[in-house]
């Protein structure tokens, strides 16, 4: 007699437990080519370190899911709730975020205990989990994998930051150079026209899965007939921008732009080097532009999408264009039209929208009210997606944002004008 297979049983736990097991693994897989003294180093105080990263991704478990749910667990270390706190005010006070590269103890090898730790009690949790504390817990759990897919994200472009500030320029992952150097132009320019109306714009839950609270509610929106480019500003794009003076013409540019190409010398998009630059001499033989990028210093490839510029970098190439930034509601009501490519998975496209509540916009309740809400002042939306946005994480509604000035992301543009 054979033994009856035991029948899995799919729920939804089970199903949860999966995907904080995917998630959670991809994060160390993203600090896997970095050594020790990579993953400590900060190299301005908006970036963190990778260490840092994995640290606070893992006491948003503990924090919010692990210490008010499970009976009975323990806390890995009661200094790392001061330590690894971001910006929770009604969670006490924290280690200062300008200061976080200090924290040289506790050491990458504690951190990775801390988070074997938390995973293991997430585990047991989530296998355990009745009906009732499965309800209790799902908002948060899926939370805390958006929150650490956007961290992912994050241990990218800051590890970018860190290495471009090395003098020697070192790739996070190098890949072998081609043996023929193929230059490419890009595909000329075409305008897709959309008649404007009513759209329905933003997330709603349940119906769309997860949504942040930034995301909501879903709202109406009056769009003014417009067309979008059908495809992203290139590097060959932007060089022409800068052969013909794009940087040294103030009638292109906002005034606080203005003034910041004036204060700190922007020359050209963040990560470009010039041939004259002294850090090109020694590793390579072509001339002209070129482009520090994760797999390292490469030569500008004219058919790629221009990347880490700013929102007044990019306010001005569409001034020098002729053209405009969409808004964000253009933007979304546009996703997913044929035509359209690099929507979701080049670069981060700046949008002309402030970022502000969507009307009858709530916070989430408790602690996570803190999430979106508070950051609604002073930033500009961002739509899409980039290279380093981890899979699955991106959807039409996803509003991304950060002051006009900020560099050192992967963001870049789509050109858009009136009809």
């Amino acid at each position: 007699m054979h033994a009856t297979r035991p029948t899995l049983q799919i729920t939804p736990a089970w199903q949860g437990q999966q995907h904080y097991l995917a998630v959670r693994t991809y994060s160390l897989a993203l600090a896997a080519p970095l050594s020790a003294e990579d993953q400590c180093v900060q190299s301005m105080p908006d970036a963190s370190p990778t260490k840092w990263h994995l640290a606070h991704t893992t006491w948003f478990f503990e924090t919010m899911i692990l210490r008010p749910h499970a009976s009975g667990y323990r806390v890995f270390d009661p200094s790392f709730h001061y330590l690894f706190n971001s910006y929770y005010e009604a969670l006490g006070p924290r280690h200062p975020r300008p200061q976080r590269g200090l924290l040289t103890r506790p050491a990458l090898d504690e951190v990775l205990a801390y988070r074997r730790h938390v995973d293991d009690a997430m585990q047991q949790l989530l296998e355990s989990a009745d009906a009732a504390l499965w309800s209790s817990i799902a908002p948060l759990l899926s939370l805390g994998l958006q929150h650490e897919q956007q961290h992912q994200e994050l241990i990218l472009t800051d590890i970018l930051h860190a290495l471009w500030c090395n003098p020697l320029l070192p790739a996070y992952q190098p890949e072998p150079e081609p043996l023929v150097c193929l230059v490419a132009q890009p595909k000329p320019l075409r305008w897709l026209a959309f008649e404007g109306g009513l759209a329905d714009i933003g997330g709603q839950l349940p119906d769309d899965g997860f949504v942040f609270d930034n995301e909501t509610p879903r709202h109406t929106a009056l769009l003014h007939p417009y067309a979008l480019a059908d495809r992203l500003v290139s590097c060959g794009d932007f060089e022409s921008f800068i052969a013909d003076g794009g940087y040294h013409r103030a009638e292109l540019w906002l005034s606080e732009g203005w003034a910041r190409v004036q204060q700190e010398n922007w020359q050209a998009p963040a990560y470009w080097l010039s041939s004259g630059d002294p850090r090109l001499a020694a590793r390579t033989r072509h001339t002209g532009w070129h482009v520090f990028g994760l797999q390292g210093v490469k030569p500008l490839r004219p058919e790629e999408p221009v990347s880490q510029l700013s929102f007044y970098e990019a306010c001005a190439y569409a001034e020098w264009a002729g053209a405009r930034l969409p808004t964000e509601f253009e933007w979304e009501a546009a996703c997913g039209t044929a035509g359209l490519t690099g929507m979701c998975d080049q670069v981060w496209q700046w949008t002309r929208s402030s970022y502000d509540p969507y009307p009858g916009f709530k916070p989430q309740p408790g602690v996570a009210s803190e999430y979106n809400g508070k950051f609604m002042v002073g930033q500009l939306v961002l739509r899409g997606g980039s290279v380093a946005t981890p899979p699955g994480h991106t959807r039409p509604s996803y509003r991304n944002f950060f002051p006009p000035a900020t560099r050192w992301q992967f963001s870049g543009l789509r050109l858009a004008k009136d009809l």
